[in-house]
């Protein structure tokens, strides 16, 4: 089964290529540093303790307690870092800088995976999340790399996926030296698949630090806009998630009519495709790269990176996206953390704990479709003392379940 896999990706990567090619019209890093998705790294001076691989931004962000813990120990230069997108790979460089090795993440070619661990000549592999690459996880077996996946969840729908190849499932998990487990129900999922050692780790996501000079910074943002107006976000939105948000905002803005929207989408190449939704909103727009922002302001468009605690701080509520649009939503631990109000769509497979977590102690609310977005807004809007109850209830929810990056840390010392 492994043979067909790889004999099918050498024939797709042309088109991955392609792809390639065509995103870099939207965002040019795209075009870039492509010889590194074939393993073509600069070769790390000495052994690289831990290699780490982090999608995106949202597992990069989960990922970053663990890796300034895992400098701490083993000193700069020692951690490696990759991701599979230019986002990604912005937000690494920007939180981290010179104190980690960086790269994208190697196309599961067999030569391609057998340069890079050539190069980057790891000690150990930590992959986040739910990524499984079946050649490199046997390249790492073979050299005796111990690799482990943490954080790691199997969404129910992911498990109707691989349990249709359960063999080739279980032939890749065996090359795992464990599975960090973000709780009972994923533990389970892969053990049925077939993974020989798993463990209950908890969730990371829940040991966020949350940037002191963001939150200071959205303090300076409500200012500009007039501290006693009513702000909300919605953050890490997807297509058709913008339009559901403008129509929430200009319904909520008919009882509050000072009322501020931060929209941020979730890709940067889409900012100016959404700056072009607000212009023909008749909304009076500002844009954070433009630093315009002032007490006129009724939509201000996030096109920064990075900045998310900023405009979660300075809101009142917050939207969740990923979640109106068939993506499986979005962190929603992030605003909870800084005692927020948490709505989302009912589309969150991707985050199910985090949901029955908040939406048990009352510190969310799940909106059923985009019409009731409105609605639900002005009754929150309408009662100060549930937000700050909701805001309360979930940042003790966040402060109540810490500790995975410690569990986490041990089960890697013990590799």
């Amino acid at each position: 089964m492994r043979l067909l896999y790889t004999v099918l990706l050498y024939l797709l990567t042309p088109l991955a290529l392609l792809r390639l090619a065509v995103r870099g019209l939207q965002l040019r890093d795209y075009w870039r540093r492509w010889g590194e998705r074939f393993g073509l790294v600069v070769p790390a001076a000495e052994p690289t303790e831990v290699w780490v691989h982090a999608v995106s931004v949202g597992e990069s962000l989960a990922a970053m307690p663990m890796i300034r813990e895992l400098v701490d120990q083993y000193g700069p230069g020692r951690v490696w870092v990759t991701t599979t997108t230019p986002t990604g790979s912005a937000r690494v460089r920007e939180s981290l800088g010179d104190v980690v090795r960086h790269s994208y993440f190697p196309y599961d070619l067999p030569g391609s995976v057998r340069r890079a661990m050539r190069r980057i000549a790891p000690r150990r592999i930590v992959i986040m999340e739910t990524e499984l690459w079946p050649n490199l996880f046997r390249a790492a077996r073979n050299r005796d790399v111990p690799l482990l996946v943490a954080n790691a969840r199997l969404s129910p729908r992911s498990f109707r996926g691989y349990s249709r190849v359960r063999g080739f499932a279980a032939e890749t998990l065996q090359n795992c030296a464990l599975i960090a487990a973000q709780s009972e129900h994923d533990a389970m999922r892969f053990k049925s698949l077939g993974a020989p050692r798993v463990e209950v780790m908890g969730n990371i996501k829940f040991d966020l630090t949350v940037p002191a000079d963001q939150v200071e910074a959205g303090a300076e943002l409500r200012e500009r806009f007039g501290a006693a107006r009513p702000v909300w976000i919605a953050a890490s939105t997807h297509e058709g998630e913008e339009v559901a948000a403008l129509d929430a905002h200009r319904e909520l803005r008919k009882h509050f009519p000072d009322a501020v929207l931060i929209l941020v989408p979730r890709h940067p190449q889409r900012f100016d495709t959404v700056w072009g939704l607000i212009d023909r909103s008749r909304l009076r727009g500002a844009r954070r790269q433009w630093n315009n922002a002032d007490a006129h302001t009724e939509v201000l468009l996030g096109d920064s990176m990075g900045e998310m605690f900023t405009y979660l701080a300075a809101s009142d509520v917050v939207f969740v996206g990923g979640s109106f649009a068939a993506v499986g939503g979005h962190n929603i631990l992030e605003p909870a953390a800084i005692g927020k109000p948490v709505l989302f769509g009912p589309q969150m497979h991707n985050f199910l704990p985090s949901r029955t977590l908040l939406l048990s102690l009352g510190a969310a609310v799940e909106v059923p479709y985009a019409a009731k977005l409105g609605p639900e807004l002005i009754a929150l809007f309408g009662n100060a003392e549930r937000r700050r109850r909701m805001g309360a209830d979930g940042r003790a929810a966040i402060a109540a379940n810490r500790g995975a990056l410690r569990r986490l840390i041990g089960l890697l010392d013990g590799l």
